[in-house]
């Protein structure tokens, strides 16, 4: 289990699920079901669900409507968001200060871009001591192929392999699909 003292709780982590960033993404529609379906049960069991917020001034400046969520997922007004400029949603953001708050020492992860935030934010997690779950049906990402990265299909396919496989000394890593995934 983490290796942060006195963090027994779990959040679902959304990432980057937001218009300019999932307008070309793989399996988009899909993938954000799958992040309500998550959210939605998060609500249910009252587990905290942390959104995070990608800005770029060229790419996704803050404000407009490429930065704004998508609209079929909204955050509650009083959960956390963590607004975010580098692909590691610890960088420079609060997010390590909202999930002490709240004893979270478990995240599970969802969203967009699996080649950078989401991988970034995982091993982000698991350096800092964090226990870190990747939801493998809800994450995504857009087609790179033509600068020499692999299909998004085969991308989102290692990441699950790789991120199922990964080890941390006294921490857990994993992969589960949303039918699977718990909060406890």
């Amino acid at each position: 289990m983490t290796t942060l003292q006195d963090r027994p709780h779990t959040a679902l982590v959304v990432i980057d699920v937001q218009n300019g960033v999932l307008a070309g993404a793989h399996d988009r529609d899909a993938v954000v079901a799958n992040v309500a379906a998550l959210v939605d049960r998060a609500r249910t069991e009252e587990v905290p669900v942390l959104w995070v917020q990608h800005s770029h001034p060229e790419y996704l400046p803050r404000g407009s409507d490429d930065w704004q969520y998508v609209a079929e997922l909204k955050a509650d007004e009083a959960e956390p968001v963590v607004r975010k400029t580098y692909a590691d949603s610890f960088e420079e953001t609060d997010l390590e200060q909202v999930l002490a708050e709240r004893g979270i020492g478990r995240l599970v992860v969802a969203g967009a871009q699996t080649d950078e935030c989401i991988r970034a934010t995982l091993h982000g997690a698991l350096v800092r001591g964090y226990d870190a779950t990747l939801v493998a049906d809800a994450h995504t990402t857009e087609d790179q192929s033509q600068w020499g990265a692999p299909t998004p299909d085969l991308v989102i396919a290692h990441t699950n392999l790789y991120w199922e496989n990964h080890r941390a000394p006294g921490r857990v890593a994993g992969v589960v699909r949303t039918a699977d995934a718990t909060f406890a």
